[in-house]
């Protein structure tokens, strides 16, 4: 099972000619760490957090947040030490073999994937709502209603989520014809997203009041684990901080800042955005006739949503702009509702490049069929795999509700999570003189908690989740012994060979966003 490891020497061989300059602060690090970090989760997944916990939702945030911080610790270390393409995937290779790398990089394709088709649902959600407030916009415009049956999957009342599924096929066609975010447009979208949380903050605070976190954990500590299972994906782009590990000044110092201090941010955000959802709107889950919670995204929660006319804030789909249109700030939140329209693209096109380039590393390296890494000659863009990943994406997006999907994402990230930690602990002890630009602080301590915290939060999953995530593992073996151990290139000797070697025409790749290249 841990045989067929792959040379860390022959992984590093590309990135040791390619030396990166060191530019990047505290400042810069935890800045890209917010821009990365806030995104769907806050802007949709304050309902379902609401509907598992109730106001005790707030607690699930810390505990969210503190797990990441632990596993992005680890997650440092691995990315100075093999600052190569491949994330998670790429590191197991180097500790734990072939087999476990591939069920990693199995399980990352939930994490990419499946976290895109919830961020298109997402939008979608906003979309939707905008276009019924049209009016409100300008007086030239009536306001537009989608029905029901085009906006919303089958267990959300509807048949098919026609506008999610649009957006995941229009990302689909940029991605192949090759698209390029500039850091100004990045930087841009993460202004529009915190000016958006900031003022959601300023005017949903003031008219708090305290009955409304009362009770404050009606599903008990139960509820609030499983949504901070839940809110664990509002936190998922943070490795975004870790990648730049080989960009960054003094990296000892600084990626821990930027690390804690983008998670430290973000987490505030979302305190202080729950708490204004909660004491302004209440945030009291619906029960069914047990007296339990109805699960978020059923058919039974949106019977019971309809008996009450939608009027909760765990039934709506845009929880943020719905809340301000409550309270008597109907234009304010008509643009909060703008803002997460105009910046969650983006965020669909980035989980969207991260899945590629699993799937491009994975096939280069013989375990899934070539034809996947082949590039197209006029756009010079992953351009097979793309459309796959693209069909896939678009049929989660059109009839899986979000919270499900974003269940699934976490799934997958929490076991790539606990296994990046299990490859640094390994690492200190086989490979202990290896050069590392960052070292996990007391990592006796925070690699066992990074362990520990993704599989507390992956059991507190439900069991729907887990049985989907233990059927895609099934699957993952069934391919992986049927065509991936035999056409591996480690387990057929294949030697590595740089591809700056003059015997060998180079093969043009696409860009990643930022200008970084799939090598």
């Amino acid at each position: 099972m841990f045989g067929r490891v792959k040379s860390l020497d022959a992984i590093l061989a590309t990135a040791e000619k390619k030396s990166l300059h060191r530019s990047l602060g505290a400042f810069q690090l935890t800045m890209l760490g917010v821009g990365a970090v806030i995104g769907t989760g806050i802007f949709v997944l304050t309902a379902e957090a609401a509907q598992k916990a109730g106001p005790g939702m707030m607690i699930s945030f810390v505990i969210a947040g503190i797990v990441c911080a632990v596993a992005a610790l680890c997650y440092s270390e691995m990315a100075a030490m093999v600052p190569v393409s491949g994330s998670a995937y790429t590191y197991s290779y180097a500790v734990m073999g072939e087999m476990v790398a591939w069920m990693v990089g199995w399980a990352l394709v939930l994490e990419y994937a499946v976290a895109a088709g919830a961020v298109a649902v997402g939008w979608s959600g906003y979309f939707v709502g905008m276009l019924a407030h049209l009016h409100d916009y300008t007086a030239f415009l009536p306001d537009i209603v989608i029905p029901a049956h085009l906006a919303a999957g089958p267990s959300g009342g509807g048949v098919i989520n026609l506008p999610a599924m649009i957006i995941a096929l229009l990302v689909t066609i940029l991605l192949v014809i090759g698209t390029k975010e500039s850091a100004a447009f990045n930087a841009v979208l993460v202004c529009i997203k915190v000016t958006a949380l900031t003022a959601f903050v300023l005017l949903a605070l003031p008219v708090m009041h305290s009955d409304k976190f009362i009770p404050f954990a009606p599903l008990g500590f139960t509820g609030i684990s499983a949504a901070a299972a839940s809110i664990f994906f509002a936190y998922v782009g943070f490795d975004a901080v870790s990648t730049a590990a080989e960009e960054t000044k003094d990296p000892q110092r600084n990626m821990p800042i930027g690390l804690i201090g983008s998670l430290a941010v973000c987490t505030i955000f979302y305190l202080l955005v729950a708490a204004g959802v909660t004491g302004s709107v209440g945030a009291q889950p619906m029960l069914g006739a047990d007296g339990h919670g109805l699960a978020p995204g059923s058919s039974e929660l949106t019977a019971a949503c309809k008996g009450i006319g939608d009027q909760a804030v765990v039934c709506s789909r845009e929880a943020l702009a719905w809340t301000l249109r409550q309270i008597g700030y109907p234009q304010i939140g008509n643009l909060v509702g703008l803002a997460a329209i105009l910046a969650l693209p983006s965020v669909v096109l980035m989980m969207m490049f991260g899945q590629t380039r699993i799937f491009f590393v994975m096939s280069r390296d013989g375990l899934l069929p070539e034809v996947l890494s082949s590039v197209h000659p006029r756009f010079k863009t992953p351009h097979v795999i793309t459309i796959i990943t693209g069909i896939f994406v678009a049929l989660f997006a059109a009839f899986f509700p979000v919270g499900a999907l974003a269940d699934i994402s976490n799934s997958g990230t929490l076991f790539a999570f606990a296994m990046v930690a299990v490859a640094v602990m390994v690492l200190r002890r086989t490979d202990a003189k290896r050069h590392r630009p960052f070292r996990t602080p007391a990592v006796n301590i925070v690699a066992p908690l990074a362990v520990l915290g993704s599989v507390y939060l992956l059991f507190s999953l439900s069991w729907y989740t887990l049985a989907l995530f233990a059927a895609w593992a099934v699957i993952g073996l069934v391919v992986y012994f049927a065509y991936s151990r035999g056409h591996s290139h480690v387990g057929r000797g294949l030697v590595e060979v740089h591809e700056d070697d003059p015997g060998i025409p180079p093969q043009p790749v696409a860009p990643l966003p930022g200008g970084v290249e799939l090598d």
